[in-house]
């Protein structure tokens, strides 16, 4: 693929920063997701916390013609630039929501591509995302090494979460301490 930064990426930095909108994926984990994205070709990804969109723009740089992405977050603000930038793209579909509610929608082993930028998906509901992937399906998620951001009690969370990727005898992952801190697995 690429190996430069779609200026869509930085029109949505822009807009981000417009609206003090401080959770946006970080330009390591982007182009991680770009290239993970393009080893799907023709998949069904799904975006639990589409933000303002900066990884959604990514995971559609990446994507060919003929995938689908289907991106959900509760912030109509946030998501409004999204669509203001990425929202002609015919392979994706925006929605505001609760992840929870597409979660239900959404049929077993039906999904390529999971990446999981919010609670849901990652720290609720997690066999159920995990339910949602083919065999060879990928799960990634961000945001595991300490952020300024994060409350009281939220490393504990962490930690747990990683040991029960670590421990499911489905999983094949890495974690990465690099960018937020990254796990990408792939259900065996």
């Amino acid at each position: 693929m690429h190996n430069y930064i779609p200026l869509v990426i930085e029109q949505i930095e822009a807009a981000t920063h417009s609206i003090g909108f401080s959770m946006g994926s970080d330009r390591a984990c982007g182009s991680l997701l770009r290239t993970l994205a393009a080893s799907k070709p023709g998949g069904f990804f799904l975006e639990l916390g589409t933000g303002t969109g900066l990884s959604t723009a990514w995971i559609l740089d990446g994507m060919d013609d003929k995938a689908k992405l289907v991106s959900v977050d509760t912030d109509e603000e946030a998501v409004a630039i999204a669509r203001q930038y990425l929202g002609k793209d015919g392979r994706l579909d925006l929605q505001v929501g609760d992840a929870n509610d597409l979660l239900d929608d959404i049929g077993a082993n039906s999904c390529d591509f999971v990446f999981s930028d919010t609670w849901v998906g990652k720290f609720e509901r997690l066999e159920e995302t995990l339910a949602l992937l083919k065999k060879g399906g990928l799960y990634i998620i961000d945001d595991l090494l300490p952020q300024p951001n994060w409350p009281d009690g939220h490393s504990e969370k962490v930690v747990d979460l990683r040991e029960s990727l670590r421990n499911n005898n489905e999983l094949t992952l890495t974690w990465m301490s690099w960018s937020t801190g990254l796990i990408v697995a792939v259900k065996k």
